[in-house]
């Protein structure tokens, strides 16, 4: 293998390519600092108030905050981009399970409860579901059985593992979609206007 070689330049000889570079002085920098000082007093300080905000969300993307699920699933905008980049691949219906399941926890009523729990089931979880989710046989047998007399938590297992599955394989790619990019360029420039 050849040699390579490299020349050894001197300190001297860089003073000599760089004549013309001023270095500065020590009382310059001196100055500069009480000069910006001087500047400085002048700025106005203005406290804002959450609501002049476009989203809260909006100023975590400009301090480059990586955004979670659960951050995107609590913020509305965030949650219609993240709805339809679903619809685009195809698997809208495991953002729709797991709301559908937010929804059935928040239902006071034995009867609605009961109602909402069949039409989740025969939406979602029945084999022969027109929008079927991925959860394997074992949970949605304790489902079926927890039909019977379903509680608030009957679907918490299935939500959990959708969850995850979204965690893991949807919001990642979501996150480097042009959806979600032109989403972060828009949020930026409403909040420098």
């Amino acid at each position: 293998m050849p040699k390579l070689l490299f020349s050894k330049i001197r300190f001297y000889e860089i003073k000599d390519i760089m004549p013309n570079m001023k270095r500065p002085r020590r009382i310059d920098i001196v100055l500069n600092r009480k000069r910006r000082k001087n500047d400085i007093q002048y700025l106005k300080v203005q406290k804002m108030h959450a609501e002049t905000y476009p989203s809260n969300l909006s100023r975590q993307t400009d301090h480059k905050l990586h955004l979670t699920l659960e951050s995107l699933l609590k913020d509305k905008k965030h949650l219609a981009a993240f709805r339809s980049f679903l619809k685009s691949e195809f698997s809208e219906e495991n953002i729709e399970f797991w709301l559908a399941c937010e929804a059935f926890r928040s239902t006071v009523s034995p009867d609605d409860l009961r109602q909402k729990a069949e039409e989740i089931y025969q939406e979602f979880i029945q084999p022969t579901a027109c929008r079927e989710v991925n959860v394997d046989h074992h949970v949605r047998e304790k489902i079926k059985k927890s039909l019977e007399k379903p509680s608030r938590s009957c679907f918490d297992e299935a939500q959990k593992h959708i969850y995850l599955l979204m965690e893991r394989d949807s919001c990642p790619r979501f996150l480097h979609s042009d959806a979600y990019l032109s989403l972060k360029r828009k949020s930026r420039s409403l909040w420098y206007i």
